[in-house]
């Protein structure tokens, strides 16, 4: 054993390159870094050790302790005749210092074996990463389908406070099936909302969202659904079995339902059609005038009232209007809600039109029928892409009669929302396909919600200031 630690001092002692130096001097001083709540408990520990000592020393009535003392004095007077005490002194102080840093290094390193075995990152860059993800902005993102997910990959390395309220209202595909015949909430927008936000191994994500290719019943189905559905019927509702998913993808927040109840939604067309159904108001290919649901007041998750009210940030879309946005609206308490927080509230407008939702609609358009759904004003901006689309990509979507959503800012600034550009699209070289790019979108809108902050703060500067006087 003594062998042992002799080898692991001169590991030690040998010599480093200046650059691995200077890294593991920066390891050791991140310790002292603040909020990590360190500092104050070593120096308890510090003083709990002083205090022991203290305690045993008037417990054997300082008679061994006195002893102890008076050998280290004649000791260390013994080592100022040989060296001076300005010499002695500072090498000392080093070699405590040195000893004390190893044996903490030692220690650290230990831990991270156990909680981190074989992670090359460093314990402290983890705990400070979580940290500053703790402190994150409060962000409550509402909406369904493959937009809100790609909103949420964006955020989730600037905050761990971020909420999802996600539609039920989907009855298409492989959700639809096992709502049918399990009767069951859907679970496929919630599903890619988990991905999205965890924070596991890239392989268990990669289960959560395989879908089987072939087999009698399975064919379809992705694994996340059907085990978001067999935790449902144990758990007895899908708010937990979120919860239980939660966990085993160490998700980076939370993912809610808008309400648990079983919703149905309906359309009436233009033409004087009334469409019942999620998938079927978009096969229907019409204009539609009005949306609801049935129930026409569903109850919402209380979980998703606290979170809009404790928000510090409130942010609408992407996603399909009438299907994915609109649906979550529908829930009267969550409008409520919305419309009464006095935070930051932006709408992410889609880039493209949907074919059998918003043929031609244009940016006012999309705020226009989010306030005749709602009843409302529950945003204060809305943001759109600047950029125009490549002439391959505005080709490939023609034929499926999808056009760039028009920016009518005059008309939109009538509509009292302020018009936020920005080029937030990741285009496809290949396929030309047009989505969000999830990175790009998440530092436009963190940017805009510090804007609107500082300048609230401004303001409210102004207004302590004019009272005072």
């Amino acid at each position: 054993m003594t062998i042992g630690l002799l080898k692991q001092a001169l590991d030690v002692l040998k010599p480093i390159s200046r650059s691995s130096r200077a890294s593991r001097f920066n390891q050791w001083f991140k310790w002292l870094s603040p909020g990590l709540f360190v500092k104050r408990w070593l120096l308890i520990s510090a003083c709990g050790v002083l205090l022991t000592l203290l305690g045993l020393a008037i417990w054997i009535k300082l008679t061994p302790i006195f002893f102890v003392l008076q050998f280290i004095e004649k000791a260390l007077a013994k080592i100022t005749t040989i060296m001076p005490n300005y010499i002695s002194g500072p090498l000392v102080l080093l070699v405590g210092i040195f000893f004390i840093l190893w044996g903490q290094t030692r220690t650290v390193g230990s831990i991270t074996q156990v909680l981190r075995p074989g992670a090359e990152e460093k314990l402290i860059d983890v705990l400070l990463h979580h940290r500053k993800l703790n402190r994150g902005p409060k962000i409550v993102a509402i909406g369904g389908g493959t937009g809100l997910s790609t909103l949420l990959r964006g955020l989730k390395p600037y905050s761990a406070n971020i909420t999802a309220i996600v539609t039920v209202a989907d009855d298409g595909g492989s959700s639809g099936r096992l709502r049918r015949e399990n009767g069951v909430l859907p679970p496929g927008d919630i599903r890619n909302c988990l991905a999205a936000l965890a924070d596991e191994e890239k392989l268990l994500t990669e289960l959560f969202q395989y879908r089987f290719k072939a087999g009698n019943g399975l064919k379809g189905h992705s694994f996340g659904n059907l085990f978001l559905t067999a935790m449902s019927d144990i758990s007895g509702d899908l708010e937990q079995a979120i919860a239980a998913s939660s966990k085993v993808l160490a998700v980076r927040g939370q993912v809610l339902p808008s309400t648990l109840c079983d919703v149905n939604l309906w359309a009436q067309l233009a033409d004087g059609r009334r469409i019942h159904g999620e998938s079927s108001i978009t096969e229907a290919k019409g204009k539609i005038v009005k949306i609801g649901c049935t129930p026409a007041s569903p109850p919402p998750l209380p979980k998703a009232i606290q979170a809009i009210k404790e928000a510090d940030f409130v942010i609408l879309g992407p996603g399909s209007l009438y299907t994915s946005v609109i649906p979550n609206l529908l829930v009267p308490e969550i409008r409520r809600a919305i419309a009464q927080s006095p935070v930051p509230k932006i709408y992410v407008c889609n880039i493209m039109t949907q074919p059998g939702e918003t043929d031609g609609y244009t940016v006012a358009d999309h705020i226009r029928a989010i306030d005749r759904a709602c009843g409302d004003r529950l945003f204060d901006a809305v943001l759109v892409q600047r950029q125009v689309p490549s002439a391959q990509a505005l080709i490939r979507y023609a034929q499926d009669n999808s056009h760039p959503v028009f920016v009518d800012r005059e008309a939109t600034q009538n509509l009292g929302r302020e018009v936020v550009f920005a080029n937030i699209m990741h285009e496809d070289e290949h396929t030309g396909y047009l989505r969000h790019d999830c990175y790009q979108l998440a530092r436009v809108l963190l940017r805009w919600y510090a804007r609107v902050q500082l300048k609230n703060n401004q303001n409210v500067r102004r207004a302590l200031k004019r009272r005072h006087n």
